[in-house]
């Protein structure tokens, strides 16, 4: 048997033991998440975290540019040799399935954060409208000893200092939760922003090389909750919901006060958009307690997504909601909304 046929029958092997994998969370916390796992990301973040700009888009970019040629060169013998380019797809898939699981995707199956935390995931409407209220004070609070205005919208620093305070902000986070502590910077500003944008996400991790990877076209407010949101992912929390939550955890600990500006009115975007959904009088009466510095701010949001809105979007959320309910995320994309539930009951008996 060749090696190429090898590496294809690999594939549903190995697709058979993740799933396997995946039904002991507990050993993969303890053996993989907490304890491989960190030194692979750590090396990959002291090999590549000091070059300037993202090799893995440059990776990206290659692979994409090589498989395009290799399409075009079958093109003709695609019909007279498809059995052995369909084997040579699924070889170099299985080569790919196995890199990404092993450097960062088991994550995706680790013991959930809020059995970590010792807390639940539901909430009554009336918990979140609670809390809700309580979240604008403290950013309407937070908004004035910035602007000093009402009024006005919050200028954040600039992109360099915000990935400069990012890990600064985890140092204070790991004094409260020894386990988000973060070493090794690798934070970068994509060198696809502008294609992000139009596909709407705000930043990603790349698996294979533990590089935090940042849309820098983002409304800079937006910035240090995002940045520290993919700094969550290159600790290993895979999903989405988690990476919200430390990313809003990071921000607030951080004695950065325009962090923790972002931190709060990150975490009140989404609670008035869960509120909507559930009760749009309520939301309506909420939103007119928020000030109107705070709103303008989300108006610059609202500006960059009209922006930057296109059919690819969809195209591309649908890929990606359907990539997280195959790796055991179930709720898809709507997994970056359900970090409310982990912040109503974590602040149940907590002061903001």
């Amino acid at each position: 048997m060749n090696k190429t046929k090898l590496l294809a029958l690999l594939l549903p092997v190995q697709i058979i033991l993740i799933n396997i994998l995946a039904l002991f969370p507990s050993f993969i916390e303890q053996y993989y998440s907490m304890g491989i796992f960190p030194y692979l990301s750590r090396f990959m973040r002291i090999l590549l975290g000091y070059i300037p700009f993202s090799i893995g888009d440059i990776i990206y970019g290659i692979v994409l540019f090589l498989a395009i040629r290799w399409l075009w060169r079958k093109r003709k013998s695609w019909k007279k040799e498809y059995k052995q380019n369909l084997l040579s797809i699924a070889a170099l898939f299985s080569i790919i399935y196995f890199v990404f699981n092993a450097s960062w995707a088991l994550n995706y199956h680790r013991v959930a954060l809020h059995k970590k935390l010792g807390i639940e995931k539901k909430y009554t409407e009336k918990e979140l409208i609670l809390f809700t209220e309580r979240l604008i004070y403290k950013a309407n609070e937070i908004h004035f000893l910035i602007a000093k205005n009402d009024s006005a919208a919050v200028a954040m620093p600039s992109l360099d200092s915000i990935y400069m305070q990012s890990p600064y902000a985890y140092k204070e986070l790991e004094k409260k939760f020894p386990f988000f502590a973060y070493n090794t910077n690798s934070i970068k500003s994509s060198l696809i922003s502008a294609p992000l944008s139009y596909m709407g996400f705000g930043g990603y991790l790349n698996p294979f090389t533990n590089e935090a990877q940042v849309n820098n076209k983002l409304p800079l407010y937006n910035l240090p909750t995002t940045t520290c949101h993919e700094m969550a992912h290159q600790i290993g929390y895979a999903s989405e919901s988690e990476a919200n939550f430390i990313g809003y955890m990071a921000s607030i600990h951080s004695k950065n006060i325009y962090f923790q500006y972002s931190g709060y009115t990150f975490a009140l975007k989404y609670c008035l958009a869960n509120i909507k959904k559930l009760n749009e009088p309520e939301a309506k009466r909420l939103l007119k307690l928020v000030s109107t510095g705070i709103q303008k701010n989300y108006a610059q949001s609202e500006a960059f997504n009209k922006k930057y809105e296109s059919a690819v979007e969809d195209v591309f959320k649908y890929v990606y909601d359907n990539f997280l309910k195959i790796n055991k995320q179930k709720d898809g994309l709507e997994g970056y909304s359900k970090f409310t539930g982990l912040l109503v009951n974590y602040y149940k008996d907590k002061n903001l």
